[in-house]
């Protein structure tokens, strides 16, 4: 018995439709091979996983546990393509590959064999058409974010830096060509916790997107003949993180925007900022409680954004931006140094030599990186 199946991205194809005249899908279908293959109805499916990092190893991980798990019989092969890295041990998707012995190819190989459906997470790479077409259930993708809100690569990391309350994981079906427009299968959502890390939101939305991955192969067929187009108001773009993205705009930015900043690549790249012509990275952040705030000391004089001042009682630099206080318990500066060493290092013998200026020249000033191509490094996805 031959099943037609949905192309993966068109109308559904109805079963025994169009008998002696096969629709314009399934002749597509057929040229690619399918025509004397069995496509499977139902589990248990044999997939291919495209990703690259921890969240993907959380989807990986949730696929592979399935296909341990013989009673429920929903994976019957899974393999893996990765990306290359300059590590030797690779990216965390092939690491973990390697430690659960699946077989495992390098972008661009993604093997010879045939599998029912491809999943995506974290990948990096457009799929072509005519890889998305080898598979007869196509091509899903697991994305952190509400489409069509944070299309592109770092949903995550946007979605901590604009201050978004809700959040969630939305299971897609691939089209050529473009980044994260196919039709929704499954989405959810999750309020943002208000002084999380873009790490930590991942984590939980990994673990969220591995599990409404799993719903959605177990009702497949069903999971894309119920899929709906995505809205097209609302649409908002990820780009990659660079490192100019880290340089704190003292004049420009409320000790809000810096502390979302700090919270979105702060694990992934400091913040940077000017000291004395010297670059100096920001490391560890935190809140100015009130009562530090009520200092006269903060309140009796003009201040000049990035003004730097000591703050005895809690050991950590006070730096002034737009509208407010930041607090910045150590920094990089040829090394890492708590607040008060970098005090007694170079506030303190600054204030000795220059005893006639005033507190508002002694401030970090706004990093402004080459705007060279090869300087433009980018640092997270």
């Amino acid at each position: 018995m031959r099943v037609l199946v949905r192309r993966c991205w068109g109308p559904p194809l109805a079963h025994g439709a169009g008998r002696g005249r096969p629709s314009p899908q399934w002749r597509a279908l057929a040229r690619l091979g399918w025509e004397d293959s069995r496509v499977r109805e139902k589990p248990p499916w044999r997939v291919l996983f495209f990703g690259t990092d921890q969240f993907a190893c959380e989807a990986l991980r949730a696929l592979h546990a399935a296909r341990e798990n013989k009673e429920e019989e929903l994976i019957d092969k899974l393999e893996v393509v990765t990306v290359p890295s300059p590590s030797p041990r690779g990216l965390p998707v092939k690491q973990y590959a390697v430690q659960s012995q699946l077989p495992i190819y390098e972008w661009p190989d993604v093997g010879s064999g045939e599998y029912d459906v491809g999943v995506v997470a974290s990948f990096g790479r457009l799929l072509s058409e005519a890889l998305i077409l080898k598979f007869p259930y196509g091509i899903l993708n697991v994305h952190p974010s509400c489409l069509p809100r944070w299309r592109g690569p770092a949903p995550v990391i946007h979605t901590v830096l604009h201050g978004d309350t809700v959040t969630g994981v939305t299971i897609m079906q691939i089209r050529p060509k473009r980044f994260d427009v196919g039709p929704i299968l499954k989405q959810e959502t999750i309020p943002v916790p208000p002084k999380g890390t873009a790490k930590e939101l991942e984590a939980v939305l990994s673990r969220l997107g591995a599990n409404m991955l799993i719903s959605v192969l177990k009702n497949l067929p069903e999971s894309l003949s119920n899929g709906r187009q995505q809205p097209t108001e609302g649409a908002t773009y990820a780009p990659k993180i660079s490192a100019g993205t880290s340089c704190v705009k003292w004049e420009e930015q409320t000790s809000e925007q810096i502390f979302r900043l700090y919270r979105a690549i702060g694990n992934i790249i400091p913040l940077q900022t000017l000291w004395m012509a010297n670059t100096i990275k920001l490391l560890d952040l935190v809140e100015v409680n009130s009562s530090v705030l009520a200092d006269p000391k903060l309140t009796g004089q003009a201040l000049i954004p990035g003004s730097v001042i000591y703050h005895k009682q809690s050991q950590i630099l006070l730096v002034y931006c737009k509208d407010s206080w930041i607090g910045v318990r150590s920094v990089m500066l040829k090394k890492a140094l708590t607040a008060t060493d970098f005090y007694n290092g170079y506030l303190h013998p600054w204030y000795h030599k220059n005893s006639q200026a005033q507190p508002s020249q002694c401030r970090f000033q706004t990093l402004r990186l080459p705007t060279k191509k090869k300087q433009k490094k980018t640092v997270a996805m």
